[in-house]
């Protein structure tokens, strides 16, 4: 008889338990939603904000320090947990204060085009570069997208190949953002 108040004693303990830890389990999205609005100084749906929510699918764990959000850098925002090294991306809407901060950072195009005349247009035979002051790397690719002066496009080598992100610098010419001016 001693045995089975024991047991009751510890199912209850246990049952009350069970919930608390579910809840620690995953990383609540909510909270990601309102880190990357804080940082990118816009709320989901506002130009210059986040494009959506985040993807109510994900199962990231639960990140035991506040994680950090970075960007924006080419239109997304990085949210990250270095503790456990999950990282994802959020997209950013177009037209607010860090839709030009790519640019300003990368330093593609010291002249912007007014009208933003798209140079480059989807299926155009593209010359993409890589390099710095020592070196120089290019390579003929086909652009997936429309893009002006500045603008950031897909492009890859043919149809079954990866797309590789690079930066419209004149007509016919994209470079890979990240290397310096040369």
């Amino acid at each position: 008889m001693k045995k089975l108040p024991l047991i009751a004693v510890l199912a209850l303990a246990t049952a009350g338990v069970q919930p608390a830890t579910a809840q620690q389990k995953f990383e609540n999205l909510d909270r990601l939603d309102g880190l990357v609005a804080m940082t990118v100084g816009a709320n989901i749906g506002e130009p210059g904000g986040p494009a959506a929510p985040v993807d109510r699918r994900l199962r990231l764990a639960a990140c035991p320090s506040t994680p950090s959000v970075e960007g924006p850098v080419f239109g997304a925002a990085i949210v990250k947990c270095d503790a456990l090294g999950w990282r994802i991306r959020v997209p950013l809407t177009g037209g607010g204060a860090g839709a030009a901060a790519p640019v300003a950072r990368y330093g593609a195009a010291t002249v912007r085009p007014a009208q933003r005349d798209m140079v480059v247009k989807r299926g155009d035979p593209v010359q993409l570069i890589a390099g710095n002051a020592s070196f120089s790397v290019s390579r003929v690719m086909i652009a997936d997208e429309d893009g002006a002066v500045g603008d950031t496009i897909r492009v890859r080598e043919d149809k079954k190949s990866a797309p590789i992100l690079a930066q419209v610098v004149e007509m016919g010419t994209v470079r890979i953002p990240g290397f310096n001016d040369f």
